[in-house]
């Protein structure tokens, strides 16, 4: 799986059997992109694919009767100040207050397999023939400073990950005020660009648009990514692509902090697209022998539309970014208290609710917020990480081992990075806040932000919650984070450096991340954010999921899950079946049309089992018991196909099939009931064509038939009407098995 360097051509070819990458040395010593797509049989120049002409309003780049500008040419680094009138990927404010850069190249090293980017969350290989990677180093002369672009194609993925870095030798200092970590430039503008935006309750809807000129972007700049906003993906598909067809380029971002995807049309149609950190109120200082890391961005190519593109990423994340006991697990299935109780609890009430959720075969209970501090209400408790003995007499250490008597295993929830101001450790260490001095310091849910840009306070919340930890028995942390940040500014840090605190606060969680799951090897860690208002790659990189949204209610999941997709692997969506009238929208859904949507994730519940009816009891014992013996082929070996768009119609499904296309699961879903309604074909995807096929409606064993593969991918499924009607109508669902006959 090669990277090829063409001495006499001066240009680097990155393939394999899916996608090539074609990178030339310009001239001025600057690198150009060739080509990005579809894999090209290697050859030894490609020069002809450079584009020269003389235009108006160009501003050369060297020597007369050479024609190189940099406006009209495919960048793979662009920088400020060199005749490009486009947005550059890097900005350098210099000691003479000069912002003009001159990076050229100097030497490239060809790695097997892929170094690492610790503290920063990345991708990896565990065996250096899984890929190679490229190292080009640029170097500045007048500020003696090195630049390395560095490239990792896989050799079983239609991937390419980049990352930038920056070694400082000059005796002065100089400060990043931008430096993304990937630029890629198409000669066109034929694409829409798809993104993942919403807010909280509504998180990565899927929204499409056609390229224009000038710029568009998603960003965000609230602390945490993009928060509920916008996802740190975006894709430029061809108009004619859809799910199974058409080319696709999918840039994901693997940070959990400010970010930027950016693209811009110029006026000539050129598209550039860059993607690394937010350069508004990031700035970081290089003394002399001093680097800065950017963080990765992870490039998807596909020829066979947006389906292959999230297939890709499922794959890559599941396997090469999430890591250690749990990356290959399936999960367990949980029962959270918090809609069941919110804080109002005690000992014998959550001893009561574990009970009743062992006797229907779940095999997790977790306890959610309030069992801490002195809180009973949000106004209070966060940042004191000790047990509330008047809930819990004997603490969760005693707590946590009376559940696992009953046979369950034990979590808890935390939110290590929030303090109130009415809490012991507030009292201790009012500076701890980050906030700036002399102004007014926001709140949010009553609660302010630790500043984790300081060693010291990462360190004391650390010890804070390893004690629980080792006094108890824990298989599960629930890690939220219910606000964003304001006022980013840190006592711990001299003035000259206040851009870096919200990039050293992301590296403190990450810190803190890498601490708890190294001690701690064997616990489930899922992320949380206000539900998915911190769904990024970054994450699953320490917590192999993450809570997808504190909306619970099965129609509006849906949405929310489809959207999720696009990137994220299944595996990594928390979903649970919760009461209703659903806590968000008061809206009533059949319990099973709940789990049949939560059974496309981690699955679980988030309520009192108490208050259901015997018949409801049944049902939820029904539904357990088919999670566990479907959930391998559902998070663990199967792949996730979009079938119906909640975006786009009244019916939603999706489907699991296992790699060795055995057997399947999928799921047809109804918003509303129509009356006298044409007929419906579910057609499936992923099954072996001349396959014979048993379809199983699961509860309705009666409904079983047997069809060949292609059958049921382009002739379809029967969606019995009637059978709907029966199941509610409105919000019903049905779940189909598809099992190879032997």
């Amino acid at each position: 799986m090669p990277i090829i360097y063409h001495e006499q051509a001066k240009e680097f070819h990155l393939f394999n059997d899916e996608v090539s990458y074609i990178i030339g040395i310009m001239e001025n010593g600057q690198m150009e992109n060739l080509y990005y797509g579809k894999a090209l049989r290697d050859r030894e120049d490609f020069s002809h694919f450079h584009e020269e002409t003389m235009r108006s309003q160009m501003s050369v780049c060297v020597p007369e009767p050479g024609l190189l500008s940099m406006h009209y040419t495919r960048q793979e680094y662009p920088v400020y100040g060199t005749g490009d009138y486009k947005s550059p990927a890097l900005c350098i404010r210099q000691e003479d207050g000069s912002r003009i850069t001159n990076f050229v190249y100097k030497d490239y090293k060809i790695l097997k397999g892929k170094p690492s980017l610790a503290p920063l969350p990345a991708t990896y290989v565990e065996d250096d023939g899984e890929g190679d990677t490229l190292e080009i180093t640029l170097h500045d002369d007048k500020i003696n400073t090195d630049m390395v672009l560095s490239y990792t194609i896989y050799k079983d993925y239609p991937v390419i990950t980049r990352n930038t870095r920056f070694l400082h030798k000059g005796e002065s200092s100089i400060v990043l005020e931008k430096a993304m970590s990937a630029c890629v430039e198409f000669l066109d503008m034929d694409f829409e660009m798809v993104q993942l935006s919403g807010a909280w309750a509504r998180e990565r809807y899927v929204k499409s648009r056609r390229l224009e000129m000038g710029i568009q972007s998603i960003y965000g700049m609230n602390g945490t990514c993009g928060g509920a906003e916008h996802n740190p993906f975006m894709a430029l598909k061809r108009p004619d692509a859809g799910e199974y067809n058409g080319e696709v380029y999918g840039f994901s971002f693997v940070y959990s902090g400010n970010f930027l995807i950016q693209t811009e049309v110029s006026t000539f149609d050129m598209t550039r697209v860059t993607a690394g950190i937010h350069p508004e109120s990031f700035s970081w200082v290089l003394q002399k022998g001093e680097s800065f890391q950017t963080p990765e961005t992870v490039m998807v190519y596909s020829d066979q539309g947006l389906n292959k593109m999230s297939q890709t990423y499922h794959r890559l994340y599941r396997k090469r970014l999430m890591r250690g006991t749990w990356r290959d697990k399936a999960r367990p299935i949980l029962l959270n208290n918090w809609e069941a109780t919110y804080f109002d609890f005690n000992e014998e009430k959550i001893l009561n609710i574990a009970k009743k959720a062992k006797e229907a075969g779940v095999e997790l209970f977790v306890l959610d917020d309030g069992w801490f501090g002195v809180r009973n209400d949000d106004y209070r408790g966060l940042g004191d990480w000790y047990a509330n003995l008047e809930k819990l007499p004997e603490g969760i250490s005693g707590l946590s081992r009376k559940i696992e008597d009953m046979g369950l295993k034990f979590g808890l929830w935390v939110e290590l990075e929030m303090v109130n101001k009415d809490s012991d450790l507030y009292r201790q260490h009012p500076d701890w806040l980050v906030a700036a001095p002399g102004r007014f310091e926001s709140h949010a849910r009553h609660q302010h932000v630790l500043d984790f840009s300081r060693k010291e306070v990462v360190d004391y919340i650390y010890e804070m919650i390893a004690k629980i930890l080792r006094e108890s028995s824990i298989s599960y942390i629930k890690w939220d984070m219910n606000r964003y940040m304001t006022e980013p500014y840190s006592r711990g840090a001299e003035p000259a450096r206040q851009g870096e605190v919200m990039h050293r606060y992301i590296l403190g969680v990450y810190d803190l991340y890498t601490r708890l799951t190294e001690e701690f090897p064997e616990i489930l860690f899922e992320s949380c954010a206000s539900g998915g208002a911190r769904f990024d790659p970054g994450m699953l990189y320490f917590a192999p999921q993450t809570w997808t949204s504190d909306d619970t209610d099965a129609n509006e999941r849906t949405k929310i899950q489809y959207g999720t997709s696009y990137v994220y692997p299944i595996v990594a969506m928390g979903s649970h079946v919760s009461a209703v009238p659903n806590h968000q929208v008061f809206r009533k859904t059949p319990i099973s049309t709940r789990a049949n949507i939560a059974y496309f994730g981690t699955f679980g519940y988030e309520l009192d089992l108490n208050l259901l009816s015997d018949q409801e009891m049944e049902e939820v014992k029904k539904q357990v018991a088919f999670m566990k013996e479907y959930r391998e082929l559902i998070q663990v070996d199967g792949d996730f196909f979009r079938l119906l768009s909640p975006f786009e119609g009244n019916d939603t499904a999706w489907q699991v099939v296992s790699q060795d296309k055995k057997q399947s699961v999928a799921m047809f879903y109804q918003k509303l009931n129509k009356v006298n309604a044409s007929w419906l074909r579910l057609k499936v995807k992923g099954l072996q064509e001349d396959g014979l096929y048993q379809v199983i409606l699961v509860d309705e064993p009666a409904k079983t038939y047997e069809a060949y593969g292609d059958e049921l991918m382009y002739g379809g499924i029967p969606i019995d009407r009637m059978e709907l009607n029966r199941r509610g109508g409105d919000f019903a669902s049905l779940l189909f098995v598809i099992k190879k006959v032997n």
